[in-house]
């Protein structure tokens, strides 16, 4: 047994017995007090837990030698799954919606409604390929003298 719980179970003892010394209209504030001990120490005990979680995660990082992830541009981590199918799942949820409004005004409002919807999924999916080849213009910067004629 761990001493902690000794003495969890010496607090509980000396609840029980102020109980009988005291009788019951002190209960709920006897039971209160005890309870408010318990929250404190699991309080405690979870940081201990996540403090220690993160120094292990730092560590196995740093033998690693890699960095520690930090919260950056989407584009950065090469390309995750959210980052790279985001806008073409966001885009198709709204498809149903503004495809049941363009139904309204007929056949051309619906096929302009998905023409729409399919430029923008490409542009992006262009300029994610783009980026990945460092194709991207925006990204690439010519010194000055390169613009001369």
């Amino acid at each position: 047994m761990d001493a902690r719980d000794q003495e969890l179970k010496k607090e509980l003892a000396a609840t029980i017995q102020a109980r009988k010394d005291l009788g019951e209209e002190y209960e709920s504030a006897l039971v209160d007090s005890f309870m408010e001990k318990i929250d404190q120490r699991l309080d405690a005990q979870i940081e201990r837990r996540v403090r220690r979680e993160l120094a292990e995660h730092q560590t196995s990082f740093a033998r690693a030698g890699r960095p520690v992830a930090r919260p950056g541009p989407p584009h950065a981590g090469g390309g995750r799954f959210a980052a790279r199918y985001g806008l073409a799942g966001f885009s198709l949820i709204l498809a149903i919606p503004l495809s049941a409004i363009a139904a309204n005004s007929g056949i051309p409002g619906l096929l302009i409604t998905w023409v729409g919807i399919v430029g923008v999924n490409t542009a992006q999916s262009i300029g994610a390929f783009a980026s990945e080849r460092g194709l991207d213009r925006r990204r690439r910067s010519k010194p000055d003298d390169a613009w001369e004629d």
